[in-house]
């Protein structure tokens, strides 16, 4: 999953690398505050307690939903030798030693998504998972350094198989919790409606007067300061060593995903290529690819590819996201090969992740991701 919401500065799946950090020196009288209470204070968890049971009651009736559909329920380890290949993303490093002293460099995984592929190559067909993922660099309202993923894969279906699923989840949420509207700082959306349907190429237009497509060439590549002209003129900053991508980024950041799911959800898609890594382009326009993302209240709730299934395709891929990830943040993680080779006998699917705890938050009306964890993640002084 993502960007950084607009209202969200805490951090996100992928970084807003616009935003900088302002401090403000006020005079005025010292005044000792008292701290927090801890989670596990009594009336801070009775306070709780309400949303986090109505967190159980979401478990409970998406796990059935699932098994209503013949869908497996797999485990994924959260221990792995590649925690995954975004460029934006930030993993938590550990190592395993064997008894001979030997150290392996392992990662705490950012999704179940290589483990769940991987049992696609081996032969199954409907698979989810209720995983626990971590995040590093990543505390805010809508983010939690560990978190719990909701992944569901469909071989042989198309992708937009998993549209039709999204709507029924997020009714499924709605009559779970009794909740009759969505609502995210001033936001409201119907949960029960049927979602909009919108391309990225069309939200650049009707939503920031920029014709996207015509800075992508048919065959891929990006015109990076035809993209620069027009977010100029679109009244946004652009830097000197802002690629592409983050000119992307910085519309949707800005003039884009605000918008996103207000009165209804909305369903955007056909990224282009170059901004889906692991999907496969799409056959009526090679410009774009099968991956869409699904908003609500203008909160990126899931992310879904058609999946890419190529390894020479994938690894290319890959090769370049660590490119860039060494380029902002200065380090690169591993190539999971097995992974690679699984793709290569991994029947066509559909894939996709969604933040289960947000859709938890917005379907019990918290304002924060932590009023749906039952144990969050300790503060770090940094």
């Amino acid at each position: 999953m993502e960007r950084v919401a607009a209202e969200d500065g805490d951090g996100p799946e992928r970084p807003d690398h616009d935003r900088r950090s302002v401090f403000a020196r006020v005079r005025a009288p010292s005044v000792l505050t008292s701290p927090p209470s801890p989670w596990w204070a009594a009336e801070r968890h009775a306070d709780r307690r309400p949303a986090l049971m109505q967190r159980n009651r979401l478990t409970a009736a998406f796990r059935a939903w699932f098994a209503e559909r013949d869908f497996v329920e797999v485990e994924a380890a959260c221990l792995q030798v590649s925690p995954g290949n975004e460029a934006h993303l930030s993993a938590f490093a550990t190592e395993a030693v064997g008894a001979s002293g030997a150290r392996t460099p392992l990662y705490l995984h950012t999704s179940p998504e290589f483990a769940c592929k991987k049992l696609l190559a081996a032969g199954e067909t409907r698979l989810f998972s209720l995983a626990r993922v971590f995040r590093n660099r990543e505390r805010g309202p809508l983010h939690h350094p560990e978190f719990t993923m909701l992944e569901w894969y469909r071989a042989g279906a198309p992708y937009t198989t998993l549209m039709a699923d999204c709507a029924d989840l997020l009714r499924l949420a709605a009559t779970t919790t009794g909740a009759r509207r969505f609502t995210y700082r001033g936001r409201d959306a119907d949960p029960l409606a049927e979602p909009e349907r919108l391309t990225v190429a069309e939200a650049f237009d009707r939503l920031a007067g920029i014709d996207l497509l015509a800075t992508v060439s048919r065959t891929g590549e990006t015109d990076r300061d035809a993209l620069a002209g027009a977010v100029a003129n679109a009244g946004l900053r652009v830097a000197p060593d802002d690629t592409w991508a983050d000119l992307v980024s910085r519309v949707l950041v800005a003039r884009i995903e605000p918008h996103l799911g207000i009165g209804r959800p909305t369903i955007l898609c056909e990224y282009p290529v170059s901004e889906a890594a692991l999907a496969r382009p799409a056959p009526h326009d090679g410009r774009v690819a099968e991956r869409f993302e699904l908003y609500v209240c203008g909160v990126e709730l899931a992310n879904a590819f058609g999946e890419l299934t190529d390894p020479g395709e994938q690894r290319r891929r890959f090769e370049a996201e660590m490119t860039e990830k060494l380029r902002v943040y200065g380090e690169r993680y591993p190539i999971d090969e097995e992974f690679l080779a699984a793709l290569a006998v991994m029947p066509d699917a559909s894939g996709i992740a969604l933040g289960f705890d947000r859709l938890a938050m917005l379907a019990c009306g918290a304002t924060r991701i932590e009023d749906v964890i039952w144990t969050p993640v300790a503060e770090t002084q940094a």
